[in-house]
């Protein structure tokens, strides 16, 4: 009967606490896409914002370059939260 519960006690531990720390592993991939994707969007929408500054005072080139700016450091973003998400998933 000892041995029964050993068993039963090791069986609980083993998987109820490994699923959550899977869900906890989750939950915060998820946080990070999040915070990627609102980062992202904020750093484009900068971009954007300094564009249409430039466009307002005749400087259209320089609207296209704070544009392109924009665009890449919002990549830039959602890659870094792409890699912290994986990170999160694999803790």
């Amino acid at each position: 009967m000892r041995k029964l519960g050993i068993a039963a006690m090791a069986c609980f531990v083993a998987f109820g606490v490994g699923y959550a720390g899977t869900q906890a592993g989750e939950t915060k991939a998820k946080m990070e896409e999040m915070k990627g994707d609102i980062k992202s969007t904020n750093e484009e929408t900068k971009g954007e914002i300094r564009a249409m500054g430039e466009e307002a005072k005749g400087n259209d080139t320089k609207a296209a370059v704070e544009r392109g700016k924009g665009k890449m450091k919002s990549a830039k973003e959602k890659a870094k939260a792409k890699g912290k998400e994986l990170k999160a998933k694999t803790e």
